[in-house]
């Protein structure tokens, strides 16, 4: 079931509404990070439309190492949203994937982790499948992660303990992980560039039929928050803490889990920016079945 817009009519106690949830109570009200949040939201849509603004045009597509392209797109936005950081934030460590130099980003409490273009492929192929991702970490912790998709102006929120919210189009609906708990039942959703031999192996054996592609840790993760697909997998190290750290607050926030391959949590502390352990992220009620079956084929043979 998709996400569903609720509204409340102010005076009502959560018992009148019938809801307890902090993210429904919170849909109109505040969060702990709303600053923070507020911030995020305003600095991913910005670069959104420095994305759109180059998206049709002729550009230089670079190489950066092995077969990850970059494009004056990913930088234009990265220091974008790096400079919006450092000014709201200028006490925060920055992690940005397109800037080189971390400085003290690293000995800081509170780190944003910011991919600024992530599907750099579907932006060049123009298949609109690509997102902005900014994530907060507080003692190497996610807490706070926002994605948004330019071409289709989607925004995906959430902070841990306090709620996930899809905006688009005027309309506010809480995000929340379906309940399906058999294997056999549940949607996979894959990646439209980097499709694995063992993401296949991992559905056999769960014995899952239904799938969906999408480019973007941040929309495939947003498929799931929206009730479109329950669990997606990325056995490999080739991701990095940028990839992770949004993605991981707004499925968390939606009541999902978002762990390495072996259901091992994240931490954001090393210098070491590579993702060593793949991504398992899956609604709460499939998750033991299917960890189960994840840590059996890692490290990929």
């Amino acid at each position: 079931m998709p996400a569903v817009t609720r509204r409340w009519r102010p005076g009502r106690s959560a018992t009148d509404r019938g809801d307890h949830s902090a993210a429904q109570i919170l849909l109109y009200g505040r969060t702990m990070l709303e600053r923070e949040l507020e911030v995020a939201a305003q600095a991913a849509r910005q670069a959104g439309k420095i994305l759109l603004s180059l998206y049709d045009t002729q550009y230089v597509v670079e190489l950066k190492s092995g077969s990850d392209p970059v494009t004056e797109a990913d930088r234009r936005a990265n220091t974008f949203i790096v400079d919006r950081l450092s000014s709201e934030f200028p006490t925060d460590g920055i992690v940005a994937e397109e800037t080189a130099d971390l400085g003290d980003a690293l000995s800081k409490a509170r780190r944003w982790y910011v991919d600024p273009l992530d599907g750099t492929k579907e932006f060049i192929a123009k298949n609109g499948e690509f997102s902005v991702m900014i994530g907060l970490t507080i003692d190497g912790e996610a807490k706070l992660g926002v994605v948004y998709q330019p071409v289709t102006e989607k925004l995906y929120s959430g902070v841990i303990g306090e709620g996930a919210f899809l905006e688009q189009a005027g309309a506010k609906s809480v995000l929340r992980v379906t309940d399906e708990a058999v294997a056999e039942n549940l949607r996979l959703v894959v990646s439209r560039s980097h499709r694995s031999k063992v993401t296949d192996e991992i559905a056999k054996r769960l014995g899952i039929s239904r799938e969906t592609s999408s480019g973007s840790v941040g929309l495939k993760v947003g498929l799931i928050a929206e009730q479109l697909a329950d669990v997606y997998v990325h056995p490999s190290d080739k991701s990095s803490a940028w990839d992770a750290c949004a993605p991981e607050a707004i499925l968390r926030a939606a009541g999902g889990r978002f762990t390495q391959m072996t259901g091992a949590g994240y931490r954001y502390e090393s210098s070491d920016m590579q993702n060593r352990g793949g991504i398992l992220a899956c609604n709460a009620a499939a998750f033991e079945t299917v960890v189960a079956v994840t840590k059996q084929h890692w490290p990929p043979k």
